[in-house]
């Protein structure tokens, strides 16, 4: 790899999590950022950090740098990405050679009843990053956009070359909005940015507001579930090695300044083959041994009725999911056990 020093946003969420461990392993000097905010368990963010040998105590103090006792190559601060101070400062301290900007807040539903969330963390947050990058001539930036951007795409598969102008959520606009800030600053300071749009990315460790977690935690305990549009929906799942592999694929390929728009590019990142909510659900039974009860419910507002990834573009330069529905799910349950002891 010819970046040696990332600084991973977002580190102590699921697909960050992921990544820095990854890298590290690899050999390069990563640090990873992330404000710990409460949208979801702070345990579970804490034990992911854990996992990679970084203390809780000393990662819950702000701005402060925590090495790994797992990985010398790895350390940890817990920072705001809009902080125009702090960021900055680490920039100028660390010299990074690429930035993978995985930090957002999530969450398409919660986008509804909080949106200044959004608005800090997605939009002023990226500038910022941006702002960083530029100034500190960072060799690329790799950052997340979401398979949300499509909106209601009536044509499938999702194809980078399709419009993406009508988002049905804040979160999706936030999305599509980053998107056109990095156009700006490829075009305006030649700061090579890859987009990744993720699709329904799944696995061990991820979050607990995302359906398998949901759904095998009320499964697991004789809960009901919560099945949208009557269960008439389909979600192009992803399975989180093969979301990393392709992150650093898409890492090792900056847009070049010869691209038709220099120096900025954009890469669905998921299965493609999407695979029925029922089929899903399904799957997860079989693991658990138990079967759900289900409540069937209308489609929620900010919700589509299906996503599947055109994957043409990435694959193109190495990147191929190999991991079947049957595979993710039966290891994300292996796993699951592990939260369930985490969060109580």
């Amino acid at each position: 790899m010819s970046y040696k020093k990332i600084l991973v946003t977002g580190g102590a969420g699921f697909i960050g999590f992921h990544l820095c461990k990854r890298l590290a392993e690899q050999g390069n000097v990563v640090v990873g950022i992330d404000n710990i905010n409460d949208y979801y368990d702070v345990n579970l963010k804490y034990a992911r950090l854990h996992e990679l040998g970084i203390d809780r105590s000393e990662a819950e103090q702000f701005n402060s740098k925590v090495s790994s006792r797992n990985y010398t190559n790895l350390t940890f601060v817990r920072m705001n990405l809009e902080d125009r101070e702090q960021l900055p400062a680490l920039f100028q301290a660390e010299s990074f050679d690429a930035v993978i900007n995985l930090a957002a807040q999530a969450g398409v539903r919660y986008s509804l009843e909080n949106p200044m969330a959004y608005v800090d963390s997605n939009l002023v947050g990226f500038v910022n990053i941006l702002e960083c990058c530029r100034h500190h001539k960072i060799g690329h930036l790799v950052y997340a956009s979401s398979s949300s951007v499509y909106g209601e795409n009536g044509k499938v598969p999702f194809s980078e070359e399709d419009r993406v102008d009508y988002p049905v959520s804040l979160y999706a606009a936030t999305k599509k909005a980053n998107e056109l800030m990095a156009h700006t600053y490829s075009h305006l300071y030649q700061v090579p940015t890859t987009g990744l749009r993720f699709f329904t990315v799944y696995g061990p460790w991820g979050r607990p507001d995302m359906a398998p977690i949901l759904f095998a935690s009320a499964i697991s305990e004789g809960r009901p579930i919560k099945v949208f549009n009557n269960g008439d929906m389909s979600r192009d799942f992803t399975y989180i090695d093969d979301i990393v592999n392709g992150i650093i694929i898409a890492l090792e390929n900056p847009a070049k300044a010869e691209n038709i728009q220099p120096y900025y590019q954009v890469f669905n990142i998921g299965n493609g083959a999407p695979v029925s909510l029922m089929e899903f659900i399904e799957t997860l039974e079989s693991n658990l041994g138990k079967v759900a009860d289900k409540i069937m419910l209308p489609m929620q507002p900010g919700d589509v009725p299906r996503t599947w990834a055109d994957t043409e573009h990435l694959s193109a330069i190495g990147y191929q999911s190999s991991t079947s529905i049957t595979t993710g799910v039966r290891d994300f349950v292996e796993w699951f056990g592990t939260y369930t002891n985490i969060s109580n």
